[in-house]
């Protein structure tokens, strides 16, 4: 890689670690705090949240075709400025409608400022060459929440939640819109290219269908075990500090599986390391079901290595199968189930784990496996790469 492709994935490897830190891992530390202070539920604040997921999965195939057609400069910078703008209207409510209203507008920023926009970026400059520079990204914002959550905390309890907001607002302003709009090159020819725009026709075939369906699958899982993975290990009989441990050890297991990826099976058609991510948390669920609570630790390894992996090959599979035309639009169609499973999963797995307990590791193995049974059905001849 070239010093300049290096640049470009720091970069946005710290542009999307701020956009994951203040937006996404934003309601594990600040939600109970907001309900106290508006006097309601912190329901309120995860469902206003999902609504902001679900936003951002609506958009997420326009924001591709913009990423398309003008690349990911304009795109990524402003949702700097919208998840700035949404964060400061957060830190000033003082209603649930406020409060909707500043999600909502949060769920604009993640459908422009996330992984798929990220990814959507990279493959309109470097084409089937992206590979390496989404895995190199990962890489960097895989410590968004070893680095969001503390500070976030830190936050909380020296300025207090609201101006914590402000704080993160702040951030997006002074470092991540900076970023995006000097280091994402312009892409030549993007007025002539909005001038002669057609949307494309993508049809949702066989292996549409089957991606959809896998990344909507394993990401619902991961959902749910960021919402309740300490809950659940409890219920497998561990205790309150096994489980605090062993939730400490998915990120680090993340980042260690994105090397692994990027020194070893990217040297494998992207199908390997998909069916290998949907593989790892029924095996860690099975050492959990089998050892009880004292393997809190192992299923978290297996469980957060699978996340890691997963993360890449919802970028670099699509772009190996499909090739760089209309990719970012392509991801948006194939993501916006995935985001729509994530913001629905924490509520389903709530329910569930009332009922099931622990038992409730079942039901996410069974998706992961029904996911990993959707990639195998996916061809790899029909792949560009593989032929």
């Amino acid at each position: 890689m070239s010093p300049n492709q290096y640049a470009i994935i720091a970069a946005l490897g710290t542009t999307q670690t701020l956009a994951w830190a203040s937006s996404y891992y934003l309601p594990a530390i600040l939600a109970d705090a907001m309900a106290r202070d508006l006097g309601v539920s912190s329901n309120w604040i995860f469902a206003a949240f999902s609504a902001s997921l679900v936003i951002s999965a609506m958009l997420g195939p326009r924001i591709g075709r913009q990423i398309d057609l003008v690349g990911g400069r304009s795109v990524l910078s402003l949702s700097n400025v919208t998840l700035a703008a949404g964060l400061a209207l957060l830190g000033v409510s003082y209603s649930i409608p406020v409060l909707v209203a500043a999600w909502l507008l949060l769920g604009v920023g993640m459908g422009a400022g996330l992984y798929d926009a990220a990814f959507g970026a990279l493959g309109r400059i470097y084409g089937d060459a992206a590979r390496r520079s989404i895995t190199g990204i990962t890489l960097i914002a895989g410590f968004a929440s070893t680095v969001g959550w503390p500070l976030t905390a830190w936050g909380l309890e020296t300025i207090g939640w609201r101006n914590t907001c402000f704080a993160w607002a702040a951030a997006h302003m002074l470092i991540g819109l900076p970023l995006n709009w000097l280091m994402l090159p312009p892409v030549a020819g993007a007025k002539a290219a909005m001038a002669a725009a057609v949307k494309p026709h993508i049809p949702l075939d066989r292996t549409m269908i089957l991606l959809g369906f896998a990344f909507a699958a394993a990401w619902g899982v991961a959902g749910a075990m960021a919402a309740h993975l300490p809950r659940i290990l409890e219920a497998a009989g561990a205790t309150t500090l096994q489980a605090v441990a062993a939730g400490a050890l998915i990120g680090p297991a993340q980042v260690a599986a994105r090397i692994f990826e990027a020194g070893f099976l990217s040297r494998y058609h992207p199908l390997v390391s998909g069916r290998l991510s949907c593989l790892t948390h029924p095996i860690g669920a099975a050492i959990l079901g089998l050892a009880g609570g004292g393997a809190a630790s192992v299923f978290a390894v297996f469980h957060g290595t699978g996340n890691g992996i997963l993360t890449i090959a919802r970028g670099t599979l699509p772009l190996a199968i499909f090739g760089p035309k209309d990719y970012a639009y392509r991801l948006g169609i194939i993501g916006a189930p995935a985001r729509i499973a994530q913001a629905g999963a924490p509520l389903a797995f709530s329910l569930l784990i009332d009922v099931m307990g622990s038992g409730v590791l079942i039901v996410s193995s069974a998706l992961s496996l029904a996911a990993l049974l959707a990639l195998c059905l996916v061809r790899a001849d029909t792949s560009r790469a593989a032929a």
